[in-house]
């Protein structure tokens, strides 16, 4: 049997599939349909420095192939989720990661430190790219300087597996990788939804509150590939994949673009197996191929 283990960092996972955060809840919410404990990683809800409404209704739209969210970070806090959360999903034996956002740079180093001392928390996954707030988010991840800003100062609290989740809302996100990375991060995470927007034509209004909303599904796939294949060869830490991943094929080839491992969101909601399937799928294709492990074909695409 093919070997699925994969080091992000210091970090090691049972198998190269993760949930996207957002898509997943804490978890929990999907422990009656999938066993938790199958997959790799589990990245929980974006949390924040303080409770966070979100935007107001509707903010989610479908599209063709995929659908846009404006939901903007809804949550109770860092310190409800220590309170509360942490300790129904810190004994589950599976690698248990934060998303954390912010508004300002401070509130990410605060949020961070907090969630440093949650023992069973391995890893943090930053969150500079998220369309949907109207301060901080994707803000601090369209510049390099905003970048390595935020990350230099989240790395000086922060002691374990620090992800950074990237934009794919600009012009190079090369330059964003390299300037995470030189500012401290272990692992980049990409690509974070697209930005969007949907219309009413009958109402001539637009469908969500917020107007635009952050795009994703398959339709972005290969945006997403394109982009995870440029980061996998202009940076040295691992990188993680995602965008559009809706099956064990979709998931081999950013393997085979660069990634490490990768994340699957949208699809959570049509399968909420859909995890365990894609690791037993790259499996298969493993032994089918004649790998032994699933990093023999980390960016082993041949051009």
């Amino acid at each position: 049997m093919a070997d699925l283990r994969v080091n992000i960092g210091q970090l090691e996972m049972k198998n190269p599939v993760m949930t996207a955060s957002g898509t997943f809840g804490y978890g929990l919410e999907f422990q009656d349909f999938v066993n938790l404990e199958e997959i790799g990683g589990i990245i929980v809800k974006g949390t924040t420095l303080l409770p966070r409404e979100g935007n107001p209704y509707p903010r989610m739209a479908e599209t063709p192939m995929g659908m846009l969210n404006a939901v903007g970070l809804q949550n109770k806090g860092v310190h409800y989720f220590a309170d509360h959360i942490y300790p129904l999903i810190k004994d589950i034996q599976t690698r248990m990661i934060v998303n954390v956002s912010g508004s300002q740079v401070e509130d990410y180093a605060e949020t961070a430190s907090i969630i440093n001392e949650l023992e069973n928390i391995p890893a943090i996954e930053l969150n500079i790219s998220c369309p949907n707030v109207k301060q901080g988010g994707m803000a601090f991840g369209v510049s390099a300087h905003g970048a390595a800003e935020v990350v230099s100062a989240v790395r000086k609290v922060y002691k374990k597996t620090l992800i950074v989740k990237l934009s794919p809302n600009v012009t190079d996100i090369t330059e964003i990788a390299r300037a995470a990375e030189s500012a401290g991060a272990d692992s980049v995470s990409l690509i974070n939804t697209l930005l969007g927007m949907a219309i009413d034509a009958e109402k001539r209004r637009p469908v969500l509150s917020t107007v635009t909303g952050g795009m994703s599904g398959a339709a972005v796939k290969p945006i997403a590939l394109r982009m995870v294949w440029q980061v996998a060869k202009a940076v040295k830490i691992p990188v993680i994949g995602l965008g559009g991943i809706m099956n064990w094929k979709d998931a081999v080839e950013f393997l085979l673009a660069g990634a490490s491992a990768v994340q699957i969101g949208t699809a959570n909601f049509i399968d909420p197996t859909v995890t365990v399937k894609v690791a037993k799928g790259i499996g298969d294709y493993l032994e089918r191929h004649g790998y032994s492990s699933v990093k023999d074909i980390v960016g082993a695409l041949e051009i």
